[in-house]
């Protein structure tokens, strides 16, 4: 079975939801969005942001899994939602404009036309509500949180991170949600909704898995799905791929795109040798450091995690080193498996590397698509230590926080690391057993200049060597950005959706 569209869009998640949206504007293109999920309308877990904990490791988790990490957490489970709307539907929604030099550094770095202020029309257009914890969802807590972080760090509260960018600071973070109803506005509640029955040129199929792009020699064709049991072929003069971190590499592979010796090595046919497919893998990884309070932790939130805090440590430019994400739930996956307990009232903080220096790899270990590929984050690998070192620092800076007053007179006692660890080596093997990561996954398909060995894609968001084939997810990060990075991923579907609409016929 053949059908044809003008654009096919695999991966109706963050990014990908905005491309079929935008390029569908125009009546007489024909757009067809394939998501392996299910469809989030009138799924409440999914739409209701205060139940995002409920969607980790669910039916609509995708659950990849990471080999040894001999310097890191070799447990973590990476949630890749499996669902419409993608990470958007899945995560906190905390929506912070990337800062202008990481956009910079994209552009210095062969990016051309993606520097800051080339982006900001995209940032501009977005149709993503997003605003600062709204007041009805801020309890005592984290006020007194934020009061203690300006007071032992000296650094401002925040009234808004995206009014302007900022050195440091803590306050209520932007959240995607409408406070009057708690909803999320995900890439598919703010683009799709909207406009899934009402616009005829637009195809949307759910639970349908994309298993190849079909080649023409040096020209992407067709993608190949099933749904139903039923195998199809969706012809497109061109193709979009916003499968995801993980997903994409996956679907390169499978099409033949890729490193030819590790292609060949499992049995996948090599049509186009790409290197960098599967390379330059990223994360923000995060340690964790937990009280247990002296009375309930109070239930107003917007989704549990509503208060953030920005370090500039090191002085090394204008941009936060060191990014603490706080949680109102007892966020103890790790902890417990180290054998700390778990309070019945707790807090917790979690010192996040903003800039990861270590990089890690992807590689199939099968021709097989339902065998999941090796993945390598290769956590705390950073020759110069950077990574473990900044760690280090945010549990020492976190107990600084906990010592102040407000926030000490909610704190019973520390239970992780625990007071018994106090140097730089306890901390330091305590923080990389117990880290996590905040699911920012990045990189496997990184864009770049033409002399550049291992860019996968141009800075038209074309693959290298294929014609019609473009990727438009957080696998093109050439590095990472400072903050949480699904407001540069919302600006990715912008942008690419405006270099489609723009190519010549």
């Amino acid at each position: 079975m053949r059908e044809a569209y003008d654009v096919v869009v695999v991966g109706g998640g963050t990014a990908g939801a905005i491309v079929a949206a935008r390029l569908s504007e125009d009546p007489a293109r024909r757009v067809c969005l394939v998501e392996a999920g299910p469809d989030d309308r009138g799924q409440d877990r999914v739409l209701r942001l205060r139940r995002w904990l409920e969607l980790l490791e669910s039916d609509l988790d995708w659950r990849y899994t990471t080999i040894l990490q001999p310097r890191g957490n070799s447990h973590i489970v990476h949630s890749r939602a499996r669902v419409l709307g993608g990470c958007s539907s899945h995560n906190t929604m905390i929506c912070l404009r990337p800062h202008a030099r990481d956009l910079d550094e994209w552009a210095a770095a062969g990016a051309t036309g993606w520097d800051a202020a080339s982006l900001a029309p995209a940032y501009d257009r977005l149709a993503v509500h997003f605003e600062p914890v709204a007041e009805p969802d801020r309890n005592q807590l984290c006020r007194d949180i934020i009061a203690s972080a300006s007071q032992a760090i000296g650094i401002p509260v925040v009234d808004d991170f995206n009014a302007a960018g900022f050195r440091d600071g803590v306050g209520f973070l932007p959240v995607g949600y409408l406070p009057q109803t708690g909803m999320r506005t995900s890439a598919s509640v703010s683009y799709l909704h909207p406009i899934m029955d009402s616009r005829p040129n637009l195809d949307v199929r759910c639970d349908t898995r994309a298993l190849r792009v079909n080649l023409a020699g040096s020209r992407a064709t067709s993608v190949t799905v099933r749904a139903a049991g039923e195998e199809i072929e969706l012809g497109a003069d061109e193709v979009v791929l916003a499968a995801g971190v993980f997903g994409t590499p996956e679907l390169l592979w499978q099409s033949g795109i890729g490193p030819a010796a590790v292609l060949a090595a499992v049995g996948l046919g090599v049509e186009h040798d790409l290197s960098g497919v599967g390379e330059n893998l990223l994360d923000h990884p995060e340690s964790i450091i937990v009280w247990e309070t002296v009375r309930p932790v109070p239930t107003e939130t917007s989704m549990h995690s509503d208060v953030g805090l920005f370090v500039n440590r090191l002085g090394a430019d204008e941009r936060p080193d060191l990014m603490f994400h706080t949680y109102q739930v007892p966020f103890t996956y790790n902890t417990q498996r180290l054998g700390y307990r778990v309070p019945q009232h707790a807090i917790c903080m979690t010192p996040n590397v903003t800039r990861p220096r270590s990089r890690g790899r992807m590689w199939p270990l099968s021709a097989r698509m339902d065998v999941r590929p090796a993945i390598d984050f290769r956590y705390f690998t950073d020759p110069e230590g950077y990574d473990e070192r900044t760690i280090v620092d945010g549990l020492r800076i976190a107990r600084e926080v906990a010592a102040t007053r407000p926030f000490r007179d909610w704190i019973a006692r520390e239970i992780a690391p625990g007071p018994d660890l106090q140097s730089d080596d306890e901390l330091s093997r305590y923080g990389r057993a117990a880290h996590h990561t905040v699911y920012h996954p990045a990189g496997t398909c990184r864009m770049g200049a033409a002399d550049d060995p291992l860019a996968v894609v141009d800075p038209e968001l074309r693959v290298r060597g294929i014609e019609g084939l473009r990727v438009a997810d957080a696998s093109i990060f050439p590095t990472m950005t400072t903050v949480n990075p699904m407001v540069t991923v919302f600006m990715i579907g912008e942008r690419a959706a405006e270099l489609i609409a723009g190519a010549p016929a």
